[in-house]
């Protein structure tokens, strides 16, 4: 899907650097201001102590939002954005998926704090991309059917238990199912597993996080 087929399109601080700086590497034959202004985001939001001080400018001058959460310093600059999202009106009932493009690689305490948001908005879809994989947050509370599109993912994947222990978990269409199987850090962690079919279905008494390859191809 295009990026301006997005509802909405927001940097999360110094995320901004990033989309500034790579994304015109993506059009080599087009100019790449225009590229800016035509991908710009309509939401920076974040501490603003990593954006650099001429995209800031470049990005405000274009018309994009900026909201300056340095007063909260017990959440992440993702953590904002996705309270963000949640408090849209015009969002509200609606079954929105949210896309975290850079979540993951880099320093480790980042990807901890980025997995940690999906915890913390466990209502919502999420799903943390980089350039190998992506992550989601499977909630107990529910019975999972995760359609695999084999063109642009697998067939690698994993199942990892978050929160604590995950007493009984059943799955189908995994090289190696689960069937009433006990996971924990410390004993049994599905990981390396392999889809097999076009539905993956997902069944636990605890929230899972669900990982899976990206093709490089």
């Amino acid at each position: 899907m295009e990026a301006r087929a997005a509802q909405l399109r927001i940097c999360a601080d110094g995320g901004a650097n990033r989309l500034y700086d790579e994304l015109p590497l993506l059009f080599p034959d087009q100019d790449a201001v225009a590229i800016r202004k035509r991908y710009k985001p309509n939401l920076i939001k974040g501490d603003l102590d990593s954006i650099r001080e001429e995209v800031l400018g470049f990005y405000k001058d274009v018309g994009t939002e900026v909201i300056d959460a340095s007063d909260d310093q017990d959440t992440t600059d993702l953590h904002k954005c996705i309270a963000y999202i949640q408090d849209l009106p015009n969002l509200k009932n609606q079954n929105v998926c949210v896309l975290v493009a850079g979540a993951l690689g880099g320093r480790f305490d980042h990807e901890v704090g980025n997995i940690n948001v999906l915890c913390r908005f466990s209502s919502m879809r999420i799903i943390l991309l980089s350039d190998d994989c992506l992550i989601q947050l499977l909630p107990s509370s529910h019975h999972h059917e995760i359609h695999i599109q084999h063109n642009v993912e697998g067939p690698h994947c994993g199942l990892i238990p978050i929160g604590g222990p995950s007493t009984s978990n059943k799955t189908t269409g995994l090289e190696w199912n689960l069937s009433d199987t006990e996971m924990r850090f410390g004993g049994l962690v599905s990981t390396s597993n392999i889809v097999k079919g076009e539905i993956v279905t997902v069944q636990s008494d605890s929230d899972l996080l669900w990982t899976i390859s990206i093709r490089k191809e």
